[in-house]
């Protein structure tokens, strides 16, 4: 008796370090709320010009997330470890695949929303700054970072809560005050007769990988899983309170925007909190929301920046082949990886338009994390006795909507966007190849020896 006591104090005192409900969901909120919307609705709207299937695309990308996040859930808690889809794919599929989803995070996951999130920067300092030019800020921003976070790792240490705050903040801001202040037009939400086949179109399809970008950080479940108290319980929680709370602010904040200025104002426009802080604040007002959008997006800039290199780290750590992405100076900090990030961010801002930038990184990002939801039913045939602290609420049901509707998006964009998606499953195929020439080396190795 004494032992079972003494074992429970010891798991109390455990759980009193774990995160709670609260936290876990304010970590789901913060790793959602990004960049995607604040610059994507001017690009929605050249597709879908419709104000009923343009806020029903903001639904339909969380019920997306939503399960998404269920179903990553239960992956997470059956093969727990740190490594994400990398490890996921692994012991799933085939270390080929846990390679290619590591690679597509290392030259995309994080390069491309840094580059995003850079020139979303630019573009709301340009409306404050008039004049500026956009692409050289954009990389002027990134290689602030890459030197601040090659000199000072504490400098990545930015508090959760606070910018979760921050985010849900501003965003109640613009929804409150375009109420108060009357500068919301009445639009209708009902659907009109021709809005039906709007659903089905390409440009719908495309558009909901502008929104699933702006929902990306969903899958951030499988990384706080082992910090959570009774994940069993609190996990399913947290992500669909998270979620659930960034739907509703994505779908008032976009019915903002959408009430506060004239689609044909809003149309390929990126920054569109501007344009809409104007129209509700007047031209004063409308700066200071884009100053105050700005600064979160230096948030983004410098998150991605920071944790980007630590990825390829362990990945040169693993792969013969990338180990030049493992070495580390003097202060714990992997050079190599911070230098290629700088790299690959600064040919995507020179390169390539905004909205390139976005869908090849909506369609890679969503391959991979297509092919990790397919798992958890690979996983059920295969390994039906695993252990499983938590099981997909709604299994079957929830996976197989995710997959339906990403197969039926990503077949859109592969024909509407033929180079963008094409670069995309270059750079998988590219991953795969240098998995086949990594096991060559290793092979000629042991030869060696």
């Amino acid at each position: 008796m004494h032992q079972d006591f003494q074992n429970d104090a010891v798991s109390t005192s455990l759980d009193k370090n774990k995160i709670g409900i609260f936290t876990a969901t304010a970590i789901v909120v913060a790793n959602m709320i990004g960049t995607g919307v604040f610059t994507s609705l001017g690009f929605q709207v050249q597709a879908v010009q419709s104000v009923f299937p343009l806020l029903m695309l903001w639904l339909v990308g969380g019920v997306i997330a939503l399960c998404g996040a269920l179903t990553y859930g239960e992956l997470g808690a059956a093969l727990p470890r740190s490594g994400g889809e990398y490890h996921l794919l692994t012991k799933i599929y085939h270390p080929a695949l846990g390679f290619m989803s590591g690679w597509v995070s290392v030259t995309v996951g994080f390069a491309a929303p840094a580059a995003l999130a850079s020139i979303a920067l630019s573009k709301y300092l340009q409306a404050i700054f008039h004049g500026l030019p956009s692409q050289h800020v954009a990389a002027l921003a990134m290689l602030f970072f890459t030197v601040i976070h090659s000199i000072d790792i504490k400098f990545g240490s930015y508090s959760h809560n606070f910018f979760t705050v921050m985010k849900v903040a501003l965003i109640l801001v613009f929804v409150l005050a375009a109420f108060w202040m009357r500068a919301a037009e009445p639009i209708s939400m009902l659907p009109k007769r021709n809005d039906l086949p709007l659903f089905t179109s390409a440009g719908f399809a495309v558009s909901l990988i502008y929104v699933s970008f702006a929902y990306a950080g969903w899958n951030a479940a499988i990384y706080i899983l082992g910090d959570i108290r009774d994940p069993r319980k609190n996990l399913p929680k947290a992500l669909f309170l998270g979620t659930a709370l960034v739907m509703v602010l994505y779908f008032l904040l976009n019915y903002v925007f959408l009430s506060t200025v004239p689609m044909t104002e809003l149309s390929g426009q990126i920054e569109v909190g501007y344009l809409s802080g104007t129209k509700i604040f007047g031209a004063v007002g409308g700066q200071i929301m884009a100053a105050v959008i700005a600064f979160l997006l230096l948030s983004t800039v410098s998150g991605h920046v920071f944790v980007g290199p630590r990825i390829m780290q362990v990945m040169g750590e693993d792969y013969r082949a990338l180990h030049l992405l493992s070495l580390k100076s003097k202060n714990g900090i992997p050079v190599n990886g911070t230098v290629l990030q700088l790299f690959l961010t600064l040919i995507l801002i020179y390169s390539s338009t905004f909205e390139q930038v976005m869908i090849y990184a909506g369609f890679t990002l969503n391959l991979i994390t297509t092919l990790t939801v397919a798992g958890v039913i690979v996983l059920r045939m295969r390994d039906p006795a695993l252990p499983r602290p938590y099981r997909t609420w709604g299994y079957p049901f929830t996976p197989f909507l995710f997959l339906l509707m990403s197969f039926w998006t990503l077949g859109f964009v592969m024909i509407d966007k033929p180079v963008e998606s094409s670069f995309g499953l270059g750079i998988v195929l590219l991953g795969v190849t240098i998995y086949v020439f990594n096991n060559h080396l290793v092979g000629k190795q042991n030869k060696l020896t």
